[in-house]
């Protein structure tokens, strides 16, 4: 039987006095040890990286462009001046619009009261593209619907100018439908900044990015509560969570939110922090917008800036930050009550506000303003048109992202009179005339001066996005075209004059290539012999047009009408000559732009100024006149539209307006009576109007009868100044008959062939 052998001991004993202690055997060196270094390395080399590159995530963002802001577009600010024709009911409605307060205290900027016809007024404080208007406190005398006088009252001095902040017309908004208005810390209200962190994070300005003490405070608070009061995470992981990351909750989130918040608070001031968190915060919803930010809560909740704010409003904005739906004061408002009551005892336990003025902001109501009006703008197609001339500068990620500031020409007054005359307009002619159906509409007003843009109406419903017919609505013009063939032989002055007496007989014209003949005929079906110049267009004759365009040219009339401003290709026949070139609302008014300027060609615009967010100058879209046709012929022509409006075919509309007002224009009609035009004018503003059917198909309104009849209801409504045109130096007068007319002496003035109108 053999013994099993005993496995050896790796330790050797040693063999001191009579005790035998285990030698451990020699530590091994080499791989392993190595190995776990080698681990240790590239984990810690990982997690480096990973740090780095948040680190580099962080700084990106926080100091590159942070935030994609809306453009945002104005109108034309109110400017108020001694002598302008103003009603007190229109002035209140202006004053509403811009979002001011009635109120007889006037102790904060943004208010107004009334007195009779004396409003005192304490404006605003806003930066235009020239200069930044303080608020100040004024008082406007009216009498008869005129502007008596304005005086500041502190220091007591009158003014000569008073110009009200612009009104918010429209935002073209980021991809992602944010929208905010960036604020400043030093602009804060304090109290805005203490109520946010007694209730989010009280020792904000004592940790570094993340607070233990907070967590356990947090879950202690919300224990005794018995429900969510107090959240755990600071105002800079909360920063990073909307700022960085997504609402997924997992631990990898978790992890990083720790290490950005711990990076932010290395990098950056608490006040840098509490800013960004101030703009970034989540305070609603608006449909498909989104309301970031403290200073755009301030415009979605209460239709007034952040700094005039009172406290009640501004602990209501810091109780939306832990629950934009939950505490929506429209919605819920006895639970967003609460809640704020809840953040002025806070404010109050931490001795940023006083008890008593805790107890008076309590019971202060909510103060929500009933209706959003940053989110409704009504002007539609004067937007599409405003980027349409925007992009031709700026691209669309420009437009969407960066905030820009962009100041337009149009006057909310004269777009709501030419809107509400429109829709009147329209229902009369379809009561009073049996074929007018299912009709549409549009109007172009301009300033004759300058061609700025006033009012843009799009049919019987202009508030509402759709297609645009003052921009895209591209309709035969009819007899509007005449214009250019008898300014083209008033040029010719040593040749045509008013009384020069025109064919006005049959015409036959036949294309060579096709063999068609045309044969025009006067709308009246009756030729008239020969007629003087004057009568010809006052009463529209197309015969007479005809003989004459064709005794000049079809390609002089075609260079005079791309002389009067028309960029469209268009091939030149003998049709041409009455009408049959097709043109939006808006190219008319290019085209009457040049006749109401005397001979100038002032391109139509909508938009003054661009800023960008900070209120720097980005562009000044400055006045550009070019000078196409001489001051006389023009004035001729315009005499003779004058007497087309009052003596020709407009004069059974005309005869209701003011005798003393110089107006002038032209009536067109399409062929089967499609269309009906009317471009009129005075030396203060052009309007141009178009009445039709959408489907094209014929409506029975001439244009003497459609078109005439609203721009005659909208002239009525806005009376501007009866001003006389200048008269150039070399027009003199004599009889022709009983009437004295115009006529140019001195030679033929030939700088108009040396214009480059291309």
């Amino acid at each position: 039987m053999t013994r099993p052998r005993k496995k050896k001991s790796p330790y050797k004993l040693r063999r001191q006095g009579s005790s035998k202690r285990p030698i451990p055997p020699p530590r091994r060196t080499g791989f392993r040890f190595r190995w776990r270094w080698l681990i240790l390395i590239l984990i810690f080399g990982f997690l480096g990286h990973y740090v780095i590159s948040l680190d580099e995530k962080v700084r990106e963002q926080f100091e590159g462009k942070r935030w994609a802001l809306p453009a945002r577009v104005y109108a034309r600010p109110l400017e108020l001046y001694t002598g302008m024709r103003l009603s007190a009911p229109t002035l209140s409605e202006e004053l509403n619009a811009l979002g001011y307060q009635k109120s007889r205290q006037l102790d904060e900027s943004g208010q107004w009261y009334q007195r009779g016809k004396n409003f005192t007024i304490t404006t605003r404080a806003f930066k235009f593209w020239d200069a930044t208007d303080p608020s100040r406190t004024v008082r406007v005398r009216l009498s008869g619907n005129i502007v008596q006088s304005i005086n500041e009252l502190q220091p007591n001095r009158r003014l000569a100018l008073l110009r009200l902040p612009p009104k918010l017309i429209g935002k073209i908004y980021p991809a992602h439908n944010e929208d905010r208005i960036l604020v400043r810390l030093d602009k804060v209200p304090p109290s805005l900044s203490d109520a946010l962190i007694a209730m989010e994070d009280r020792n904000f300005y004592e940790h570094s990015g993340l607070s233990i003490r907070g967590l356990v405070r947090a879950f202690m608070a919300n224990l005794k509560a018995g429900g969510w009061v107090q959240g755990g995470s600071t105002l800079t992981q909360q920063l990073v969570k909307n700022f960085y990351l997504t609402d997924e909750r997992t631990l990898k989130r978790k992890f990083n939110e720790a290490i950005m918040a711990l990076l932010l608070e290395w990098h950056y001031s608490k006040e840098q922090i509490l800013e960004a968190y101030m703009n970034e915060v989540f305070l609603g919803q608006d449909g498909n917008r989104a309301i970031h930010g403290m200073g755009m809560g301030a415009r979605f909740y209460f239709n007034r800036p952040l700094d005039e704010l009172k406290l009640p409003q501004l602990a209501l904005l810091i109780t939306l930050v832990r629950g934009a739906s939950i505490y929506n004061p429209r919605q819920h408002p006895k639970r967003a009550r609460k809640r704020r009551n809840l953040v002025l005892d806070m404010m109050a336990k931490q001795d940023k506000i006083s008890q008593g003025d805790a107890k008076l902001a309590k019971e202060a109501p909510l103060g929500v303003a009933k209706k959003v009006t940053e989110s409704r703008f009504p002007y539609p197609a004067f937007m599409d048109l405003v980027r349409y001339q925007l992009h031709q500068e700026y691209d669309e990620k420009a437009l969407r992202s960066k905030g820009l500031q962009i100041f337009t020409t149009l006057d909310p007054y004269v777009q709501k009179l030419g809107e509400r005359v429109m829709k009147r307009g329209l229902r009369k002619l379809e009561k009073t005339h049996r074929k007018a159906r299912n009709l549409e509409g549009a109007m172009i007003v301009t300033s004759s001066e300058n061609g700025e843009l006033l009012a843009l109406i799009n049919g019987k419903k202009p508030q509402y996005a759709g297609f645009n017919r003052p921009l895209n609505a591209v309709r035969q013009i009819g007899s509007l075209a005449k214009v250019a063939v008898y300014l083209a032989a008033l040029e010719q002055n040593h040749i045509y004059d008013l009384t020069t007496l025109l064919n006005d007989r049959p015409y036959k014209w036949e294309d060579k290539k096709t063999g068609e003949v045309w044969k025009p005929q006067n709308y009246d079906r009756v030729s008239h012999g020969s007629v003087p110049l004057y009568r010809a267009l006052s009463y529209s004759y197309n015969l007479a047009t005809v003989h004459l365009g064709m005794e000049l040219g079809l390609t002089k009339i075609k260079e005079t009408l791309k002389r009067l401003g028309i960029e469209r290709e268009f091939k030149m026949y003998p049709s041409v000559l009455l009408g049959s070139i097709n043109l939006s609302p808006l190219e008319v008014a290019q085209m009457y732009q040049t006749i109401a300027s005397g001979g100038f060609r002032i391109p139509v615009r909508g938009i003054r100024n661009v800023l960008d967010h900070e209120g720097k100058p980005l562009n000044r879209y400055a006045l550009s006149v070019e000078e196409r046709f001489d001051a006389a012929p023009v004035y001729l022509l315009n005499y003779a539209l004058k007497r087309a409006l009052r003596k020709g075919t407009g004069r059974k509309v005309a005869k209701t307006l003011p005798s003393k007002m110089f107006l002038a224009g032209k009536t067109g009609t399409s062929n089967d009576l499609r269309d009906s035009w009317f471009a009129g004018f005075s030396r203060e503003l052009l309007a141009v109007t178009w009445i039709g059917r959408d489907d094209n198909k014929p409506m029975g309104l001439s244009g003497g009868k459609g078109a005439l009849v609203v721009w005659r209801d909208f002239i009525k409504a806005i009376r501007p100044k009866a001003k006389a045109p200048i008269i150039p130096k070399n027009i003199r007068w004599r009889s022709v008959g009983a009437e004295r007319m115009p006529f140019i002496v001195g030679p033929r003035n030939t700088a108009q062939s040396m214009i480059n109108y291309q």
